[in-house]
């Protein structure tokens, strides 16, 4: 099967199997002309493009995401770290040039039968069993000649490769699909279907390769899908669609399915087409004639803790934390490359799945020489497989030694490197003739193959020595494609399942190797954890990845919030709905300051964002007054005004409509189509949606659940259409990708879009990709979707371990450095660093509350904020001997932090909500003192003596909202 027509196969069988306030300006500026960057302290401060610096794009990247204001100013912020515009670390590449390529080139992949991932996206009831192994121990390599690295000017040196030949060995594969009935309203295949790949056969060795049907396998799940799809019709007429998304694709113009725009891979396809793909634990970047080498290959990078560049330290915090750590960015340790690329070669993107996208580089456009890099998350192995080109593997931190060792099975010919920074690789060649490819080491730089050769090719870091090397020998010459991922809720428990579908040599026989990051590993089932090995690599920002053998894996999350509703909600006590008498007197006495706020001023604005957080405000705040005040006539009007204001976006005539952009697929804020990439967050890039369209979803939820009769088929349908845009279920839905946001790999969203970023995507706001998930969980519990509510609840449980891992630290985090703990939260991730800052400003109370990772405060939070990681940081950061004491904070964000000590001291946060002398000024625009007390009270029953005759002043307390 021609690998250009594998995306279509791949494409139907993941249809088979999922049918059932104000913004300032962007980070970036494209005039910006002054840039910086920073090294470990002794390395050159110079600009080094390569070799074993690198370099640091220690900005915060403004390119990709506007500056979020504080709740209660609206004024830009100078770039926290001091350093603005673009780094002149790029300047080799800026002006290169970036033509487009008119349509895809031919594809390849005529000797490789694929299996593919079962239950993908579908029921859980797919009932299979895992055959994986652990990889039969191997003999000990065998070096048959060695040959030192010449010096960089040296004319050249070469290998002896004294390995037989062979014809490639016979593969057969396949896989039987399971699929269930579509919800979809177009028509489907049936809903039980085999896919079978054929194999092209060219040459004499292509005969022995045949295709037939086996089954993948999957660990077997019961209880409620949690993939069964909305159906994927049209979007509501009130959406007009637009085809001049001011992004251009590069190189990805004939695909017309929707096209994942948050995904890791989006380097490949966005500006300069150099920034990095972080698969973890490799980065992979395509190197377009930069450094040592100046190869026009795909460079490999895998760097360890020494080359890591760490920010100041923060005196102001207890444990004195620096402020960053960043990898560096262009170390090319291998390249993936060949003779025949040079300045005219083309990168394009294909096959863009999920957890998943292929590489593609060729000489010049349009022809059928190629390498094809399968890009997938977690890969054991870079591979490129070569069609009809010679063959160049480079290293642009030098090549110290290369050995021809013994082969680990026939037609596979194995090369043992060692780098001049001491590390020590790996280097599979398959040749689709069998034959001894006789790769000659050339230079420092260059090892070179023969010339018009097809085949594979694989590179692997191995960081265990000769244990190591025998556990890489026994999976090398198969390589993952693509994955998919498969889930179910049962009794409070989830279970999900990531399986890979492999290609390669003896298929059957040769397990699958794949690196796990520590929150998969924290929660393997038994199956799982027996197939760890002992292979450990460190990933850029999310701690030690672990190697696994095997085609599948079974994570478990139990003790999920199955039962939690709008209620308060505590760890102990689940809901709390019923309030004492105390407390409710205080809340009714409180709201109607709130309730007579006009629900259509604060959300008409030119914000999706601001516009959403005030809807779901008044939601909420209309809820606590119905149900936990027990008075539904006092919310009755503001219910009704809220329908109404809701409705303003339903028929599309908020101040930016929203827009279907056909480029991309999906639907965008009109915002940026005159020119402001950065009005809104830049929604109309695909910056943050789940926290844009998550506070419409909750607040629909609320409606929803207080008038039944608001459920519509015109209102669910426009609701439903924001769930499909950020959190699709489908992965055969023409109109939207499958999760954009949500990364099942990472357990967390990635917030930025369509925006070029050296450092890779990021997320700062945990909180609120928290709301995304429990928005999922109340909407679906609305409308009576239990797929929806329950993959909202896994997503919680998901959330809840890995923002554990890796975001809110506790003193005992094992994933970020030492070093950086101290500062509690991460501030914003990035695939290639972490930065505790905000984009709009330092102040700890920026850093660690609005919604970066305590905004909203909802019934989810004390589920994912551990009630140690909440004392550990008050302690630390905001009680009354701490470094930025609460009581001393102005503004919004002082409410939030007294929202958030309800967490682990409720009786404290209520007296504060309580008090007489209450300024509304201390509340954020998007909650309410109303709700605040409610959830205070939910986890503290406040005595009569505290009531402070509340009821008596309200009328003039503060002076009013703000």
């Amino acid at each position: 099967m021609e690998r250009k027509h594998r995306w279509g196969s791949s494409f139907l069988l993941m249809w088979l199997l999922a049918a059932e306030g104000v913004y300032s300006a962007p980070r970036h500026s494209s005039s910006a002309a002054s840039s910086r960057t920073q090294f470990p302290p002794g390395a050159e401060t110079e600009r080094v493009l390569a070799g074993t610096k690198g370099f640091y794009p220690t900005s915060l990247e403004r390119e990709g995401h506007p500056v979020r204001p504080t709740p209660t100013s609206t004024g830009k912020n100078k770039d926290p770290l001091g350093l603005d515009g673009l780094f002149d670390a790029l300047g080799d590449t800026a002006n290169l040039p970036n033509e487009l390529l008119s349509e895809f080139l031919p594809g390849w992949d005529k000797n490789y039968p694929v299996t593919v991932p079962v239950s993908a996206y579908k029921p859980a009831s797919a009932d299979t069993t895992t055959s994986a192994t652990k990889p039969q121990t191997e003999p000990e390599t065998s070096e048959t000649s060695t040959a030192e690295a010449p010096s960089q000017n040296a004319p050249e040196a070469t290998t002896d490769t004294s390995q037989t030949s062979s014809q490639a060995s016979s593969t057969t594969t396949s896989a039987t699909q399971s699929s269930s009935s579509s919800s979809a309203s177009q028509a489907q295949p049936s809903s039980s279907a085999s896919l079978t790949t054929t194999a092209s056969q060219t040459t004499q060795a292509e005969n022995s390769i045949t295709s037939s049907v086996v089954q993948a396998s999957v660990t077997s799940m019961s209880g409620q899908d949690v993939f069964v799809p909305l159906a994927t019709g049209p979007i509501p007429q009130t959406i007009t669609a637009r085809n001049d998304h001011p992004v251009p694709k590069k190189g990805i113009e004939n695909v017309t399915t929707p096209i994942e725009t948050n995904k890791f891979y989006a380097g490949l396809f966005l500006g300069s087409q150099t920034n990095t793909t972080f698969t973890h634990p490799y980065g992979v970047s395509w190197a377009k004639g930069s450094g040592n080498a100046q190869s026009y290959g795909m460079a490999i990078s895998h760097n360890e803790v020494n080359v890591v560049a760490n920010g100041p330290t923060n005196t102001n915090i207890p444990g004195n934390p620096i402020q960053y750590y960043i990898n560096p960015i262009g170390i090319q340790h291998m390249i993936l490359s060949a003779t025949e690329l040079n300045t005219s070669t083309v990168l394009t993107a294909e096959n863009l799945l999920p957890f998943s996208a292929d590489a593609v580089l060729s000489p010049t456009p349009g022809s059928s020489q190629r390498i094809t890099i399968p890009l997938v998350q977690g890969m054991g192995f870079v591979t490129g497989m070569y069609n009809n080109l010679q063959p160049l593997i480079q290293s642009g931190v030098f090549f110290n030694k290369v050995v021809t060792a013994s082969s680990p099975r026939i037609g596979i010919y194995k090369y043992k490197v060692s780098l001049a920074d001491g590390t020590e690789w790996l280097v599979y060649a398959i040749p689709q003739d069998g034959k001894d490819p006789d790769f000659r080491l050339e230079s420092n730089t260059n090892f070179r193959g023969p010339s018009g050769w097809s085949g594979t090719i694989q590179i692997t870091k191995n960081p265990a020595g000769a244990s190591g090397e025998k556990l890489l020998d026994g999976s090398s010459g198969v390589f993952a494609l693509e994955a998919a991922v498969s889930g179910s809720v049962l009794n409070g428990a989830g279970t999900y399942n990531l399986a890979f579908a492999k290609t390669g040599k003896q298929l059957q026989e040769t397990p699958l190797l794949m690196y796990a990051l520590p929150h998969h590993v924290e929660s393997f089932d038994n199956t799982t954890k027996g197939r760890m090995t002992s292979i450990s690599l460190r990933t850029t920002t999310k701690g030690n990845a672990t190697a696994v053998v095997g085609e599948t894996w079974t994570m478990l999350e139990p003790n999920l919030p199955t039962q939690m509703g709008f209620d308060p909600w505590t760890v102990s006590s689940g809901n709390v709905n019923n309030l004492s008498a105390a407390a409710k007197q205080v809340i009714l006495s409180v709201a109607p300051t709130e309730l007579n706020q006009s629900i259509d001023q604060q959300s008409d604005l030119n914000s999706m964002y601001y516009s959403g957080k005030a809807l779901s405000k008044f939601a909420t705040l209309i809820y606590t007054v119905n149900k936990l005040g027990g008075n539904p006539d006092l919310a009755a009007s503001a219910l009704e005004n809220l329908k109404t204001a809701f409705s303003r976006f339903i028929d599309n005539k908020q101040q930016f409509p929203l827009v279907y952009d056909s480029v991309w697929r999906g639907v965008v804020s009109s915002a940026s189509y005159g020119g402001d990439s950065g009005a809104d967050f830049g929604n109309t890039y695909y910056n943050d949606h789940h926290f844009h369209y998550g506070y419409f979803i909750h607040a629909a939820a609320i409606i929803g659940s207080l008038d039944s009769t608001w459920l519509t088929d015109s209102n669910k349908a426009w609701v439903n259409m924001l769930v499909r845009d950020a959190g699709n279920s489908a992965a055969n839905d023409p109109y939207f990708p499958f999760s954009r946001s949500f990364d099942w790999y990472h357990g967390h969203s990635w917030a930025k879009g369509l925006f070029e970023s050296f450092d890779g995507k990021d997320e700062e706001s945990t909180s609120e990709d928290t709301m995304f998930a429990y928005a999922l969980k109340m909407w679906g519990k609305t409308i009576g979707d239990a797929s929806m509510e329950a993959r909202g609840n896994l997503m919680l449980g998901i959330l809840r371990r890995s923002l554990h891992n890796y975001f809110l630290m506790e003193s005992d985090n094992k994933n970020q450095p030492a070093n950086f703990i101290a500062n509690k939260v991460t501030g914003i991730l990035f695939e290639n660093k972490v930065d505790h800052t905000t984009y709009f400003g330092n102040n700890l109370e920026y850093i660690q509350g609005q919604s970066i990772h305590m905004l909203p405060l909802l019934p989810s939070s004390p589920y994912v904020r551990s009630q140690n990681f909440v004392r550990e940081e008050w302690n630390a950061l905001f009680s009354a001997n701490a470094t930025d004491p609460a009581s001393n904070v102005t503004g919004g964000w002082k409410g939030v932090l007294y929202a958030n000590l309800a967490l682990i001291d409720p009786a404290s946060s209520w007296n504060f909500f309580a008090q007489s002398s209450f300024d509304y000024s201390w509340i954020d625009g998007g909650a309410s003192r109303t709700w605040y007390l409610a959830f205070a009270a939910g986890q503290y029953i406040p005595p009569d003596s505290l009531l402070n005759n509340v009821a008596n002043n309200v009328a003039g307390l503060g002076g009013g909202p703000a």
